[in-house]
């Protein structure tokens, strides 16, 4: 096997709870809360990864720290081998490690044109654009928009209309790897199956690796290869689409899969319903943190932290998974 594109490894990343004078009278181990708490995973070359959890379990938070968005704690993300926090040139990373905002209309200037957007990449990272009308074609076209659009503004587009726009700024330098916000939130379901079909085809002809975030379960069977799940900023499960949506061996996984909506009507699904709310980052819980919540908990889950261990194509962190044939 190939090594990997992209690697993390124990990364942690904190965030100030407390400012000012509160700050200052607080234990040192009070004053951040952690955002993401131990993150190790592999991603290969041309895959598409998959990350979901609840809202508040670190997905965005991640994404951003891969892309220098928001400094480590510790840890180390490593990039074709090279350990990012070690390259003082971000801008070089950039130009191959693209990324689409949630927001598909706040993420465009209000005050340029579709044909400056596009073209925007090429003049930050000092790339040579060659006829500009034709690369901001090109461009659009490849994203699945014609040339009638390379003059309007942001405020003229639809929702699918501007991520569009978004998949060809991110992909006009052309990158090795795509970090995707929640690439269909905000989307009627037709352009939803427009903006997967899209992605599908950039990651078929251009062998892509696709890193994307969302909570929209339904779109996990069209687009990914692995999937993710994290809790309170850590990787609680993590393999194959089929086995992960299938056979959950998490209970956390079991409850999200449960709660997904089933096309066929015909089919029964029995709803795991979890107690309780997510704990607050400054209140993690003892030893595995969903054990207030999980419906399978025994007396040892409040008092030791289970670790992320694999079994076949999968990993799991729980001291009692869920028994399936693998």
């Amino acid at each position: 096997m190939t090594a990997p594109i992209l690697t993390l490894r124990d990364v942690m990343v904190t965030f100030p709870s407390l400012r000012g004078l509160k700050a200052m009278m607080a234990p040192r181990d009070a004053r951040n809360v952690q955002a993401l708490n131990g993150i190790s995973l592999d991603v290969q070359r041309g895959e598409t990864l998959a990350i979901v959890g609840e809202s508040g379990s670190g997905k965005t938070t991640l994404a951003r720290a891969i892309n220098g968005l928001v400094p480590l704690a510790a840890g180390e993300i490593c990039f074709n081998d090279i350990a990012l926090h070690q390259r003082p040139d971000w801008q070089a990373v950039r130009r191959q490690m693209a990324m689409m905002f949630q927001d598909p209309v706040g993420s465009l200037s209000p005050r340029k044109t579709v044909r400056e957007l596009v073209l925007e990449p090429f003049a930050i990272h000092r790339q040579d654009v060659g006829n500009p009308i034709a690369t901001a074609q090109r461009l659009l076209e490849g994203a699945g928009l014609n040339a009638d659009f390379l003059d309007r503004y942001p405020h003229q587009l639809s929702g699918g209309q501007a991520r569009r726009v978004g998949v060809a700024r991110a992909l006009a330098l052309q990158p090795a790897i795509v970090l995707a916000d929640e690439p269909t939130a905000g989307l009627d379901v037709s352009v939803q199956g427009e903006i997967l079909n899209l992605l599908n085809g950039i990651k078929a002809e251009h062998g892509l690796t696709t890193v994307i975030i969302t909570h929209n379960l339904n779109i996990l069977r069209h687009i990914a290869d692995r999937i993710a799940v994290m809790y309170l900023g850590r990787i609680v499960e993590i393999g194959p689409v089929a086995q992960i949506m299938e056979k959950p061996r998490h209970p956390y996984t079991a409850a999200l899969m449960s709660a997904n909506p089933e096309p066929d009507p015909t089919t029964r699904r029995q709803r795991i319903v979890l107690q309780g709310e997510t704990p607050a980052l400054t209140a993690r819980p003892r030893g595995c943190e969903f054990h207030p919540r999980c419906p399978a908990v025994r007396a040892d889950c409040s008092s030791r932290v289970p670790q992320l261990t694999t079994k076949g194509t999968s990993a799991v962190s729980c001291h009692y998974p869920i028994q399936v044939g693998l």
